[in-house]
């Protein structure tokens, strides 16, 4: 559950939006398997709003009998770059739980990360995204005919890290809201990387993610399909 339930360079982004980027907020309802040990299902909800700053809210839920993991970020957008401001992520799992925290301080581009009340500061590049709007920014760069390869710079852990993906085809998904063409994204992890994860991005329903899976080291696999769509 690393990538999504936790689940991708961009530079010269403006701090105070001049032109917003064309967003619809929304609430998509997954369903959602994965394995831990033993096998287990539930859902998961994703939506994004506008808050009374102006700013906008992207919030993902997941919830089973014995974990819950929340994250959210607050962002801006800059024409089509999502500036990230504020990031939570909260974790429980058997009763254990992990928080953290990022600022992003983009006057001096630097990012805070309080993690387990222990904050400490790094700096950043212009674009650096969360491990959430990342995501808003892949879907905008498909929404914009972008083919790929696709390189974001995440602040994660005190690290930066870059995530890469591929576009490697398209295919038609069946889920409960009916079949869609679809595109397939893969991360890329390099050639020897055990870890998978595939993507499949729905054009018709604005680059919606409709199902997403990801098999582990060990076998072990977390799955994601859509269920419902709700926009305004």
């Amino acid at each position: 559950m690393r990538q999504l339930i936790s689940g991708v360079v961009l530079s010269g982004i403006l701090l105070c939006p001049t032109a917003q980027a064309d967003v619809t907020a929304y609430k998509a309802t997954y369903a959602s398997e994965f394995d831990i040990g033993i096998a287990m299902s539930g859902e998961l909800t994703r939506s994004l709003r506008q808050t009374s700053n102006g700013q906008w809210l992207f919030s993902t839920n997941a919830e089973a009998m014995i974990a819950s993991i929340k994250e959210n970020t607050s962002v801006t957008f800059s024409n089509d770059h999502v500036v990230p401001h504020t990031y939570l992520y909260k974790r429980k799992v058997l009763g254990k739980t992990r928080e953290a925290k990022l600022t992003f301080d983009w006057n001096n581009n630097q990012v805070t990360n309080d993690v387990e009340k222990k904050p400490w500061t790094m700096q950043v590049p212009d674009g650096t995204q969360d491990k959430l709007s990342y995501q808003l920014q892949m879907r905008l760069d498909l929404m914009s005919g972008k083919k790929g390869p696709f390189s974001y710079q995440i602040a994660d852990c005190g690290r930066l890290k870059t995530y890469d993906f591929n576009i490697i085809g398209s295919e038609k998904i069946t889920s409960p809201m009916g079949e869609y063409d679809a595109i397939k994204v893969e991360m890329d992890r390099g050639t020897d990387a055990k870890r998978e994860t595939y993507i499949w991005y729905a054009p018709a329903l604005d680059y919606m993610i409709i199902k997403l899976k990801q098999t582990e080291p060990d076998g072990k696999t977390y799955a994601l399909q859509l269920k419902s769509l709700e926009t305004e």
